[in-house]
């Protein structure tokens, strides 16, 4: 069994900062990618940053230069830091991994969500 537990999200107020974190735990043999998704009510589920194994990253236009996607990858985890943060940017936030948990079998994960709220 593989679990993704989220932590970090929370109420601020417009401009502040928020620190995400995203734990996996089980069975893994190997994570090749790790990212955060979000989804705002009435709205679909988006990419919001992605990490590949090597440490490439990827941004949605929406966050670039205000969000920063990392990993330690001793510790299976992944963090999203959050700054300049706006109200369009809140949403529940969703970890994703695609991992290995054995030579054959490897497929996507989900965390439970994690609230964000940025509002004066």
């Amino acid at each position: 069994q593989v679990q993704l537990v989220e932590s970090g999200g929370g109420l601020v107020q417009p401009g502040g900062s928020l620190r995400l974190s995203c734990a996996a735990s089980g069975s893994i043999l190997s994570i090749y990618a790790m990212g955060w998704y979000r989804q705002a009510p009435g709205k679909q589920r988006e990419l919001v940053a992605n990490i590949i194994g090597g440490g490439s990253t990827s941004y949605a236009d929406s966050v670039k230069g205000r969000f920063t996607i990392s990993r330690d990858n001793a510790k299976n985890t992944v963090y999203l830091q959050m700054n300049s943060l706006k109200p369009e940017d809140t949403a529940v936030y969703y970890c994703n991994a695609y991992l290995a948990t054995t030579m054959q079998t490897s497929r996507a994960y989900w965390g439970q969500g994690t609230q964000v709220t940025v509002s004066s």
